[in-house]
């Protein structure tokens, strides 16, 4: 089975015709031409594809999407704050190479101990925050200039070195 990654959420409706604003973290404005369908998560862990019908870019992180079946906003708003999920594949395809969302599916190393794989990448102003799982509890590591030794692109590593006693709490 294919690994697909959030990339953002639907966060309003727009106009009468059911259209709705996807805030993305591609990092890039982007249009998605050429993708026929994304994921929106509309129940915990269930991936319901839904076809694209139009889209426009509004700005850098936001566009305006026509979804089939979706042709009043009454309908529409039952989408609103649901998250937007696209396989691997599309992800590579659109997000911008330097995109921190390229490092989901990544492995986080420290002194040579894989401490587990990028689940999601939350953008903060002044670090990232990387959830994985670390025996079965959810982590979040920050990811920031003191704190990334190397990110290795080929092999789908971050080896960091993480401030003292972070990863007690998970022991």
């Amino acid at each position: 089975m294919e690994a697909y990654f959030k990339i953002g959420k639907l966060v309003s409706t727009f106009g009468l015709k059911g259209e709705l604003i996807l805030k993305h973290s591609l990092g890039k404005k982007t249009s998605l031409k050429g993708l026929k369908a994304l994921f929106i998560e509309e129940k915990k862990e269930s991936f319901i594809p839904w076809f694209l019908e139009s889209t426009k870019i509004k700005n850098e992180e936001e566009l305006y999407i026509k979804l089939e079946g979706l042709n009043v906003k009454e309908d529409a708003k039952k989408l609103v704050q649901k998250e937007v999920w696209l396989p691997e594949t599309d992800l590579k395809k659109f997000s911008a190479k330097s995109a921190p969302i390229n490092l989901l599916g990544y492995a986080i190393i420290e002194e040579d101990q894989v401490l587990g794989q990028i689940l999601e990448v939350i953008e903060q102003p002044h670090q990232l925050l990387c959830r994985i799982e670390i025996r079965k509890k959810e982590a979040l590591i920050p990811l920031h200039e003191e704190t990334i030794i190397k990110i290795d692109h080929k092999k789908q590593q971050v080896i960091v070195d993480l401030p003292q006693g972070l990863l007690e709490i998970y022991q």
